[in-house]
């Protein structure tokens, strides 16, 4: 290969890097809204539900203002959170997080489902000293009860939301774990057949466990939309560190069930985001027959 065309590749390198880090800056500090529709024979009336999932503390505008004003914009019946609002790192400050919370609270009905790093922060206390115990004290105070591992039913719509908080071994790195069939049943208990049941659960991997389950619609996170998207090939890296996850981000079917996985707010660990940007997430589930808007 001649000096020329040597040149020539490692300016093509060069400038391919720059413009993806141009694109990763502006892609971490912006969030776009997708919307979803659901059909359902089991709801009774129209829901539509904000999905938030992998905040990290991030901030968009000053105290999350920029997300609260979409939020309001959206008008859902309930804000449903899919984890992973904070960042489980020793003495640092969960305000972001709980600021947003607090703000939501007043204004939305909130679903919390608890994430990895919520999860890590209750595991190991000698790392994390008081920080899981301080921020569950700070969504009490905000009138937030995460759900974990119970449902609540909303009559109004024939909805019961569940939220999901799996053992930790499920999210090591490197391959799926396998999970029993009877566990999310021991852990969760039986799905509500008569009520459209909508589980919150972090992480994706297990959707089909979800859907074996009995869950109707799943909303999940944890993934960051795979860091980087490709065309045809999607996300290129799972927090798993697996390459090219089978899910990344977007809508999936399974049998009866429906997963919509955030491609969250925020970035943690690889602080990049390439093509990528983060999501609000619309779900709106509707009566079986219903028209599209």
């Amino acid at each position: 290969m001649g000096m020329n065309m040597i040149g020539a590749v490692l300016l093509f390198t060069a400038a391919a890097g720059g413009g993806c880090l141009l694109v990763s800056v502006r892609d971490c500090n912006r969030f776009v809204t997708v919307e979803y529709e659901v059909t359902s024979e089991k709801i009774a009336k129209p829901c539509r539900l904000a999905l938030l999932s992998d905040l990290h503390n991030k901030c968009h505008g000053r105290d999350n203002k920029k997300l609260i004003d979409k939020i309001d914009t959206v008008s859902p019946d309930a804000v449903l959170v899919a984890g992973d609002m904070l960042t489980a790192s020793a003495g640092h400050s969960f305000d972001a997080a709980l600021s947003l919370m607090r703000n939501l609270a007043r204004r939305h009905k909130i679903y919390y489902g608890m994430g990895n790093h919520e999860y890590r922060l209750q595991l190991y206390p000698d790392q994390y000293g008081t920080m899981y115990e301080d921020y569950m004290a700070g969504l009490a105070d905000c009138g937030i009860r995460p759900l974990v591992n119970e449902s609540v039913y909303l009559p109004e719509y024939n909805l019961s939301v569940c939220g999901s908080q799996i053992d930790r071994r499920y999210y090591k790195r490197f391959r799926k774990q396998p999970m029993d069939g009877s566990y999310l049943t021991k852990l969760l208990g039986e799905p509500r057949g008569d009520a459209c049941q909508l589980l919150i659960a972090h992480t994706p991997q297990y959707f089909e466990e979800y859907a074996a389950w009995g869950a109707d619609v799943v909303v999940s996170g944890h993934v960051h939309g795979g860091i980087m998207k490709l065309p045809v090939l999607g996300g290129v890296l799972s927090p798993n560190m697996t390459l090219f996850p089978k899910y990344d981000g977007g809508r999936f079917e399974r049998g009866k069930s429906t997963m919509i996985l955030s491609r969250g707010l925020g970035t943690h660990t690889i602080p990049v985001r390439v093509f990528n940007p983060g999501e609000l997430v619309v779900l709106n589930i509707v009566p079986a027959g219903t028209k599209k808007r």
